[in-house]
């Protein structure tokens, strides 16, 4: 029998300290025999679990265990596994405590699919969650979640989401495009430090029927005349709205053509205030 045969069939039957050492082998099969030794307990799977060099044929035989899935411990380290299989961590992903979600989904090593997963886990718990929660993930959590949160305009967590450095202006955008979005938000962003200086923003609170007329002919002068053409468009904004949008680009019409008619005369009084006979060489 050869020592890796017999290494296997002790990982079947070992306890202890022996058991622990196996823990560390660097075979597979030994690994896999090791799983149907009724002595490996939650901590030694866990220490299992701990390898980064674990392969991830053995973590998917680990989450195919039912008895193993018992312990909220082992389906943690599986997600949280850097070799975790994406169908393991897909499954597994919406059993994790809230604070977990929100450390993995904040992980730089983790797929862009199985954080967007994540986040959508999380929202979906906002509902339930207790107002210290709420205002933990407005300070700390995932820039979705907190868009979610600024989306709901609880005055509470409103500010602090806003402040949130996470927060990125397709967040922002992505909450201002709701057409029912209650007046306190669009208020809030609109006074925000931040948020109020963006350009798109300001378009987009423009745009959003909930904004008071006052700011948005506020920002109207600083739009670009093919913004104001296109929010001018036939039922982009509110007729009353419309008509604004329309004098600001009739203004800046006139504005130009004024300008250009101004500018022969500023280059003729250039030429006027020039010398009138200019010395030319010299002549030897």
């Amino acid at each position: 029998m050869s020592l890796l045969e017999q290494q296997r069939d002790r990982a079947r039957l070992a306890a202890g300290d022996e058991l622990k050492a196996l823990l560390y082998n660097p075979s597979a099969e030994v690994l896999y025999a090791l799983l149907d030794n009724p002595a490996l307990d939650e901590t030694l799977l866990g220490l299992l679990l701990s390898r980064k060099d674990l392969p991830a044929e053995i973590l998917e035989n680990v989450a195919g265990r039912k008895n193993f899935l018992k312990s909220y411990a082992v389906k943690r380290a599986l997600v949280f596994h850097a070799n975790s299989p994406r169908l393991v961590g897909l499954r597994l992903l919406r059993d994790l405590y809230l604070m977990d979600l929100v450390q993995f989904s904040l992980s730089p090593s983790v797929s862009a699919e199985l954080k967007r997963h994540a986040e959508e886990y999380i929202v979906a718990r906002l509902p339930q969650l207790p107002l210290g929660q709420r205002i933990t993930l407005a300070r700390r959590g995932p820039a979705r979640v907190a868009g979610a949160l600024i989306a709901t305009g609880h005055a509470q967590v409103l500010e602090i989401a806003l402040d949130n450095p996470r927060l990125t202006e397709a967040q922002v955008l992505k909450v201002l495009w709701h057409d029912k979005l209650p007046q306190v938000v669009v208020l809030t962003v609109a006074n925000h430090r931040k948020w109020s200086q963006q350009y798109n923003v300001r378009l987009a609170l423009v745009r959003n029927s909930s904004t008071p007329l006052a700011i948005v002919l506020s920002y109207l002068p600083q739009l670009t005349v093919v913004d104001l053409r296109e929010l001018a468009a036939p039922g982009i904004v509110p007729e009353n709205l419309r008509k604004y949008l329309l004098a600001e680009v009739h203004r800046r019409m006139v504005a130009s053509k004024r300008e250009a008619a101004a500018e022969p005369e500023s280059l003729r009084g250039e030429l006027l205030s020039q010398p009138k006979n200019q010395e030319g060489p010299e002549e030897e």
